[in-house]
């Protein structure tokens, strides 16, 4: 006969021998251990036996049995279990207590085992909006739930959206929650966009195991920026007016300013550039404008410069020289040609300027450039000059340039020229290498001119480069070289920076994520370019340095001691320097304040003392206001090239639209001064046009109707359209004229239909209007709704020898509900044992879907979907069964022997 119950326990609960290890069993399975009884009497015994556990989520299928044993004989019990998948990962005790039923003698065996952890996340998108206007919220839910049996500490993120619950969550094991995150959008949206939404969650140990989620909403912008007919030339007009006490003398008086740029067509294949301002009320610094009018225009392989700009034929011949001309470039597929014509504004010894040039392509990264550059000198002011070099004749100076991409991390470039005059001739070259290797990175220039070269430099040579190499990921070794031309035919606008020979080099240690340690040591020359000399010196140098961002402050702290030798007075001395700047943001305002202590040899007097401090205040009160306030009290003699800030005053408004007022006030010292202070100030009104030069389309219409489909009205109801209204007459018909062309979103007023009427298309609509005609057509009908609850069942379990408890509490596990008409899709989190809808529903087709939701699997669900159409105004109910699956046990009517001999086992 077939032993239905040996078959039962060994097909479903593989049998686990228990002996001094502990095992090791999976959450959600079943199982079985076994006991060895043994009778060790010469009489026969029966055993009343029950089973306990140490935990209410393993459970015992067979609680409660008898068992006879015959005499010297051993039998096993085997007892079946069910492990829920949320039992807690630990080690767990199965208990029998036996007791003989002759004699009421009692006994209790112990096995000990150890359930594993099991991990499972879910995260499900359950709700987002379809669509939302602008400046509303969006808000989007999800359902994360804890299918494994270990708590998790969770960390939630989003990148474009906040994350309600917070930034971190405990799940206990089969619990769920529902996430929610949400975003503010923007009212002043000009056009229709989407957002994608994110939701991003993972273990605090297990950060690389992260799972995310998407929602795509619509943003339907309610002050769009329609589409312009005609294509626009945006131009900006500005006048100004000027004040400045200079070197105790006062002017002022107005300057006007025009400048546009853009393209002429829709296709943008014409682009035009101009500006034009008029002459400078007061002297020129580098805080108000110079006098300029220029004109670009391109076009394909074709661009035309007519005006004042800075004309460069290449680095050696003339880098670059403002002046005024006109200049014209082809550029083919590998070929470009062109030349230009420059008279000097800034340059006494140059009267013209012609060059010619070629360039071509021979790789994506590489080419090669010819060029020929023709100069005649001026001869009208011949004791006059602010060069070393005076051009005895026209000189003629043809080159060579090229650049090469050697490979990925290799490049090269370099040229060559020759200079000739009537009198002279002089050569030139330069070299440049650039390398980026994964941890090396570096590039080093070379340049040399002959005593008689006539370009941009002459009897000069000059230096640069720099070298950095990534021993880790935290320290960096660093080295840099400067070494200035001496020579170079510079414009007379600003006066050439210090002579300059510099040697860095130093280490620096990223410490944290949020500090920087910089050590350096070095040298430096620095040689005063005025006559008289403020300062000439040598000076080698040890330079700490720290970068360190606490909290909303970003500290850097540096100090500098050095020996310096000074030339100019012909001692020697030390040097040291103390700098702290502290900058933070806070109320859309950035700070910043600066101080410096300086103990140098470098001027005229030993041990002279040097105290540097400042401050900048920058606010953004608003995209069309800001303000901005800058003091510092003075500035070291090396940078005295320049116009420098001693006290600034600058505020923006935007008016209107198109109309903005700017106000700037500043105390400086201008170029080559050192003590005498100067003020300008200045008031400037701007006008924004946009100049029509295209008409690209036509204004077109909007027209349809609404029909009735069982609603009590169809007149009178608002419909938007951009910034377009317009009202149904009685027979529903409704029309948009004069509207550009473009993309819009057609807009129901929910106040002027009953609260219960729903289109039969979807509305709002996405809606491509062109100069043709615009047809839109739908329906008004009732909405439908339905009404669902989920039942849960259990069934009774078939035993014949023990009978398992009913227990009446309900399971509170959840299911996910899905509706969809296959435009529209809603999700909802029903609770088995209770009710859900879903309402304001389209009347048509619509499927019902079940998703289990990790529940689990002694969970039956007979019918999981649902098909039907719904009719206008209807309530269609559904009922959804959850049935508990109870195993059906079969025993053997006849008594089963297990058992084994002992004295054989022993052998």
């Amino acid at each position: 006969m077939i032993k239905k119950w040996i078959i039962y326990f060994t097909l479903l609960f593989p049998v686990l021998t228990f002996s001094q290890k502990k095992d090791s069993l999976q959450p959600g399975t079943s199982t079985s251990i076994s006991f060895t009884i043994e009778n060790k009497t010469s009489e026969t015994k029966i055993f009343i036996l029950r089973v306990e556990t140490s935990n209410n989520q393993i459970v015992p299928i067979l609680k409660d049995g008898e068992m006879k044993v015959l005499p010297d004989e051993s039998k096993s019990y085997i007892v079946p279990l069910k492990i829920a998948t949320e039992t807690p990962q630990g080690e767990y005790s199965v208990i029998l207590y036996g007791t003989e039923k002759s004699t009421n003698e009692k006994f209790n065996q112990t096995l000990d085992f150890f359930v594993l952890g099991s991990r499972k996340l879910s995260l499900t998108a359950l709700e987002s909006p379809e669509f939302v206007k602008a400046g509303e919220k969006i808000k989007s839910t999800f359902l994360l739930k804890n299918n494994g049996n270990i708590a998790e500490d969770l960390i939630l993120e989003s990148k474009n959206a906040v994350v309600n619950e917070g930034a971190s969550l405990m799940l206990a094991p089969g619990e769920g929650k529902i996430i929610t995150i949400t975003k503010n959008t923007q009212s002043d949206l000009g056009k229709n966009e989407y957002q994608n939404l994110n939701l991003t969650v993972y273990s605090k140990d297990r950060p690389e195991e992260n799972q995310t989620v998407y929602s795509n909403v619509k943003i339907i912008s309610v002050k769009p920026i329609e589409d312009d007919i005609f294509h626009r030339f945006p131009v900006s007009a500005s006048v100004s007016f000027i004040g400045m006490k200079n070197r105790g003398k006062y002017d002022d008086g107005f300057q006007g300013e025009i400048y546009g740029k853009g393209s002429l067509d829709q296709e943008n294949k014409n682009l035009l550039e101009f500006h034009a301002v008029s002459k400078n009320p007061v002297e020129f610094n580098s805080f108000t404008q110079y006098e300029e009018y220029f004109v670009n225009y391109k076009r394909e392989n074709l661009f035309i410069h007519l005006g004042d700009k800075n004309y460069s034929s290449s680095f050696l011949t003339e880098y670059a020289r403002y002046g005024r001309g006109a200049e014209i470039r082809f550029d083919f597929n590998k070929i470009s040609f062109g030349g230009f014509y420059n008279h000097p504004r800034f340059f006494r010894d140059i009267k013209d300027a012609f060059n010619v040039y070629s360039k071509l392509k021979i790789a994506k990264e590489s080419e090669i450039t010819a060029g020929y550059l023709y100069k005649i000198p001026r001869t009208e002011d011949a004791n006059f000059s602010f060069t070393n070099l005076r051009l005895d004749s026209n000189a003629h100076l043809p080159y060579l340039a090229g650049k090469f991409k050697l490979n990925k991390n290799l490049e090269i470039a370099g040229e060559t020229s020759y200079s000739k005059t009537n009198t002279t001739d002089g050569t030139a070259f330069m070299l440049q290498t650039i390398a980026s290797y994964e941890k090396l990175k570096g590039n080093a220039m070379y340049m040399r001119a002959s005593p008689k070269y006539a370009g941009y430099f002459n009897n000069t040579s000059t230096f640069n480069g720099n070298l950095q190499y990534q021993m880790s990921k935290r320290i960096h070794l660093t080295a840099n070289y400067v070494h200035d031309a001496k020579n170079f035919q510079r414009d007379t606008l600003f006066l050439a920076a210090p002579y300059r020979k510099f040697l860095q080099y130093g280490i620096q240690y990223k410490y944290s994520k949020n500090g920087n340690l910089m050590l350096y040591n070095g040298s430096q020359r620095y040689e005063d370019r005025l006559m008289p000399r403020e300062f000439d010196y040598n000076e080698r140098f040890f330079k700490l340095s720290i970068d360190h961002q606490i909290g909303i402050f970003q500290l850097n702290i540096e100090g500098q001691l050095g020996k310096t030798d000074n030339y100019l007075t012909g001692f020697s001395g030390n040097s040291s320097f103390y700098t702290a700047n502290i900058g933070f943001v806070k109320f859309k305002t950035s700070f910043n304040l600066y101080g410096s202590y300086a103990l140098t040899s470098r001027y005229q007097l030993q041990n002279q003392k040097q105290f540097y401090y400042g401050a900048r205040v920058l606010s953004r009160f608003s995209d069309n206001t800001y303000f901005s306030l800058f003091y510092q009290n003075n500035y070291m003699p090396e940078d005295y090239y320049t116009d420098r800030n001693l006290f600034e005053l600058l505020f923006h408004q935007q008016i209107f639209q198109k109309h903005e007022f700017d106000v700037s006030a500043r105390y400086n010292l201008q170029r080559g001064e050192l003590g005498n202070k100067d003020f300008v100030f200045s008031l400037r009104y701007t006008l924004k046009m946009n100049i029509p030069t295209q008409k690209v389309a036509e204004y077109t219409t909007l027209s349809g109707s609404i029909k009735n489909l069982g609603v009590k009205k169809i007149s009178g109801i608002r419909l938007i359209l951009g910034n377009h209204l317009s009202i149904t007459d009685r027979n529903g018909n409704f029309i948009f004229k004069n509207v550009n062309p473009g993309d819009y979103i057609l807009e129901i007023d929910r106040s002027t239909t009953e609260i219960n009427d729903i289109t039969d298309r979807n509305v709002p609509a996405s809606l491509l209007l062109t100069d043709k005609e615009n047809i839109f057509n739908f329906g008004l009908t009732s909405a439908a709704k339905i009404d669902g609850k989920i039942y849960y069942t259990e069934q009774e379990n078939k035993l014949s020898f023990a009978q398992l408890p009913q227990k009446g509490k309900k399971k509170r596990e959840n299911l996910i509900i899905e509706a969809t008409n296959g435009n529209q899709t809603f999700r909802k989190m029903a609770i088995i044992g209770e009710s859900f809808d879903f309402t304001y529903l389209r009347p048509g087709d619509w499927k019902v879907k079940v998703y289990r939701n990790g529940l689990d699997k002694k969970y039956k669900i007979p019918i999981d979907q649902f098909e039907f159409n719904l009719k206008s105004d209807e309530t269609k109910n559904i009922i959804i069964n959850v049935i508990k699956q109870s195993s059906e046990i079969k025993y053997q009517q006849e008594t089963i022997k297990v058992s084994y001999n002992e004295n054989k086992k022993q052998k």
